[in-house]
């Protein structure tokens, strides 16, 4: 991986941004962050491309009772020169004990400099995986 212009801290720190309600909420911020093109297989089933996903963002309320997501088990996997998969798992736990895991998948590609995320989805899950079965 000492070829790619990009280490994991760096493409994490992209895919957390846009767990932020702040990041999330701001227009210019999720445009820069998804690349043209973008689509998104979400936990739901549900597919999204970059106009809608931007739309849904920006008007998304805080759901306090949602949880906090908590992301873990990060692995990035070099496609060619200028794109990436970023592996992780999310757990969210609400207030009264229940939990939602996902597993997820995201492509990030450099494009005129800059990492943009080209493709997301989100797997609900139960199972625990570990990381030394890939």
């Amino acid at each position: 991986m000492a070829d790619l212009p990009v280490q994991l801290d760096d493409i994490r720190a992209l895919e957390e941004a846009l767990h932020r309600p702040e990041v999330r909420r701001s227009r210019a911020a999720v445009e820069a962050l998804l690349a043209e093109g973008f689509m998104e297989f979400g936990a739901s089933g549900t597919t999204y491309h970059r106009a809608e996903t931007i739309e849904l963002l920006c008007e998304e309320d805080d759901e306090p009772d949602e949880g906090e997501l908590e992301a873990t088990d990060f692995a990035l996997t070099p496609i060619c020169s200028d794109a990436v998969l970023l592996t992780y798992r999310t757990i969210r736990r609400a207030g009264d004990g229940s939990q939602r895991q996902a597993l997820r998948s995201s492509i990030w590609k450099r494009t005129a400099g800059r990492w943009q995320m080209l493709f997301h989805q989100g797997t609900l899950t139960s199972a625990t995986v570990s990381t030394a079965e890939s």
